[in-house]
């Protein structure tokens, strides 16, 4: 296969490889060499803790070890966010624990950002909790996220806010890009930082039957990463029906240059197989 075009090499598009659905079939240590090995010199994250905000210090130097050994630059990670995978979709909107677990996470997320060069930090805005106030979950988000932005901004990082998909988030609100955004819009008024931004995921818009063209027409000078998977099936491109090229494309066209995120699912073949599709382009 050709060396795949991850860095700008004869190609417009930046790909970086989510660590957290692909090469899992790995120990995480060894997921950035992996990605290196399979071409790639950046990656993205969930929070790789599931059960703690704060892991021991050991575990995080451990992490950027090996991302600095592989010679893999961080470009994403998100905030603790529960069981994610899971059925978890955040934490910053639920009170009580899982608010509480949000806020402890906050520098540590964003001090690993700092200590890796990562520059965008994703806040996975939860889910609706039975029981409670849309409203008072709406006012503790808010003020969640005025805390991460400004822990981002001493990270040298932008705040990433993301619609997920109804189908598969049933109980999380922001299943639209004008949802989104809103909350991305809210956020920089709060602050005066200007640093909040949206993450554009095709996959989970397209899930929403979102008409995409006119999303990336509309937001692209909002949107701070994007991230991909065909549909159906949340596989690689060409796996599904979504015509990527052509929305990578339209996308570039309106001026977005930064990373896209590579957020699929294998299938049933190694990670490192999953790629062949770059040789030809999306």
């Amino acid at each position: 296969m050709a060396p795949l075009p991850t860095t700008g090499r004869g190609t417009e598009q930046r790909f970086d490889v989510n660590l957290s659905i692909l090469f899992t079939e790995l120990p995480l240590l060894e997921r950035p060499a992996a990605a290196a090995a399979a071409g790639f010199d950046a990656v993205e994250l969930w929070w790789p803790w599931t059960d703690t905000p704060t892991p021991p210090r050991a575990e995080l130097d451990a992490l950027r070890k090996a991302l600095d050994d592989a010679g893999t630059r961080l470009v994403g990670l998100n905030f603790y966010a529960g069981q994610l995978p899971g059925p978890d979709r955040g934490a910053l909107s639920v009170p009580g624990e899982e608010s509480d677990r949000f806020r402890a996470n906050i520098e540590v997320a964003a001090d690993f950002a700092a200590a890796t060069g990562c520059g965008a930090l994703n806040a996975l805005y939860g889910n609706r909790a039975e029981g409670v106030d849309p409203r008072a979950q709406d006012e503790l988000a808010l003020e969640n996220l005025v805390r991460a932005a400004h822990a981002a901004d001493r990270a040298g990082a932008i705040l990433l806010i993301e619609a997920l998909n109804k189908p598969e988030s049933p109980l999380y609100p922001l299943v639209s890009a004008s949802s989104a955004v809103e909350v991305v819009d809210r956020v920089n008024a709060a602050t005066g930082l200007g640093n909040a931004a949206f993450l554009l995921d095709l996959y989970h818009l397209s899930m929403n039957g979102e008409d995409l063209n006119e999303v990336i027409d509309r937001y692209t000078d909002r949107t701070g990463h994007v991230q991909i998977a065909d549909n159906p099936g949340r596989g690689a491109p060409g796996t599904g029906s979504l015509p990527l090229a052509d929305l990578l494309g339209r996308l570039r066209k309106a001026g977005y240059s930064g990373w896209v995120g590579l957020e699929y699912k294998p299938g049933d073949r190694p990670s490192a197989d999953s790629f062949d599709w770059l040789a030809t382009g999306v």
